[in-house]
């Protein structure tokens, strides 16, 4: 009769270590879906972040009257052109006309059958600036030719001058010639043309032609005025006056006026950024019953509270010099899906009607009366989503800041946890193996026994061990 071990045998599956280790890891899985949930509301929190930051950087260049307004100028474009300063422009009307451009000193020299061999000898040249300053040149052999006196005028930078050796084409035999020319503009900078002192040369040189330096006329709103440079900056207030060309009796109009569409596409931009905000906004709280709400930001605090303070700044009224303005009066009005629209048909109205008030309205004033400082509704909006930026106290840093700690925190105990199994883990595969040794051990002996019943074993003693 076989000798029996009850449930001891060999039955016991191979991955039995595996499969409790599944069990005890249950929980940390649950913990990496908990984070994932966090880190999912996170990046909401980062991407409406960047929304606000976009707002932020939209209201920034829009905090002044000066910084708001654009100004469009027009004029005859063939005789002028513009460059305008529109922190000291003012709209306006000027009757304008260029009679003469501004012109430099220059002069030309004979003509040269070759400007690089033709040898006019050694020597001097002597020349008298603006200022009255006499200057000499000393030209040495290596430089007794057209180009290279030209290469010693051009090598003296505080002499105002300019040389240019070009090919006149009018003398065939001698089409090289050098024109000299002063920098500046305008009868203060009129020059005496150099001297040229030379000796032992095969060519003499000399200057042929001569211009006079004059200033440019122009005549504005009727007065003769005249100007050193072709650009008039001090003519009118903001405004740089490019001369290009000269039309005697040709009067024309110069018209500075705001330039309500540049207006009006600052302030679309801005309400872009702020509907991205809202729109976000609108879709973290339209849930129904398949929708998770621990993957989404709604009915969460930090979004009611921004959505509450850029509606508050948007539609309060706002004291001017006027009287009190709201921004639906000059067409930015919230709609029924909850976003802004602008009415640009509307803010030119307004514009037109009375640009000063819309201008207080947007971005304040200061009050003579009490000395205050009034802030208009950009500076109020851009001073709510600083605060709703601020690090680290502001709503969205603060709730990203608390979403990593959560974050944090569960990784921490998703450490300890995994610490904990990997022990357990540790412990089992040391204890099963304990087992397996014990049953081959116990298989062996029960091996022997049944050989020794048997009768097939000469030394049951051996047998055994």
């Amino acid at each position: 009769m076989g000798i029996s071990f009850g449930s001891i045998n060999t039955g016991l599956p191979k991955d039995i270590v595996k499969q409790i280790m599944v069990a005890e890891n249950l929980p940390i899985q649950k913990m990496e879906e908990r984070k994932t949930q966090i880190q999912d509301k996170q990046k909401l929190v980062k991407e409406l972040i960047g929304y606000m930051e976009d707002i932020k950087t939209k209201l920034s260049g829009l905090q002044t009257e000066k910084s708001l307004k654009e100004y469009k100028v027009t004029g005859d474009e063939e005789l002028v052109d513009f460059q305008v300063d529109k922190t000291l422009v003012e709209a306006g009307s000027y009757q304008f006309e260029v009679n003469s451009l501004a012109q430099k000193s220059s002069a030309m020299t004979n003509g040269f059958e070759d400007p690089d061999s033709d040898y006019v000898g050694v020597g001097f040249i002597q020349y008298t600036l603006p200022s009255g300053e006499t200057r000499d040149l000393f030209v040495d052999p290596g430089h007794s030719t057209l180009r290279g006196i030209a290469s010693l005028i051009n090598g003296d930078r505080d002499n105002g001058m300019r040389a240019t050796v070009v090919h006149d084409g009018t003398i065939e035999d001698a089409p090289w010639r050098m024109i000299v020319s002063l920098a500046e503009t305008g009868d203060e900078n009129a020059a005496e043309f150099p001297y040229f002192y030379f000796v032992d040369g095969d060519k003499d040189l000399y200057m042929d032609m001569e211009r006079v330096a004059q200033d440019a006329l122009v005549h504005l709103d009727g007065f003769p005025l005249e100007i050193e440079k072709n650009t008039a900056e001090n003519l009118i207030p903001g405004l740089a006056i490019d001369l290009l060309k000269a039309a005697p009796g040709e009067e024309f109009t110069i018209q500075i006026a705001e330039d309500v569409q540049a207006i009006a596409d600052k302030i679309k931009e801005m309400v872009e950024s702020v509907n991205a905000v809202l729109k976000f906004i609108i879709e973290q709280n339209t849930m129904d019953e398949n929708t998770d709400t621990r993957k989404t930001l709604g009915g969460d605090v930090s979004i009611q509270t921004i959505e509450s303070r850029i509606r508050s700044n948007l539609l309060m009224p706002v004291r001017t010099e006027y009287g009190t303005m709201r921004m639906s009066e000059m067409g930015v009005q919230f709609q029924r899906t909850g976003l802004i629209e602008l009415n640009e048909n509307m803010l030119e109205s307004a514009i037109k009607r009375n640009s000063k008030q819309v201008m207080q309205q947007l971005t304040g004033y200061f009050d003579k009366e009490d000395g205050t400082r009034v802030s208009g509704s950009l500076n109020t909006l851009y001073k709510s989503v600083k605060g709703i930026l601020s690090k680290p106290a502001g709503v969205l840093p603060s709730r990203n800041n608390g979403l990593q700690s959560n974050i944090d925190q569960v990784d921490r105990q998703i450490e300890t946890r995994q610490r904990m199994v990997d022990q357990k883990e540790r412990m089992l595969k040391d204890k099963f193996a304990r087992l397996e040794g014990t049953i081959a051990r116990i298989r062996s002996q029960g091996n022997g026994l049944a050989g020794l019943a048997s009768g097939g074993i000469s030394d049951p003693v051996k047998q055994l061990g």
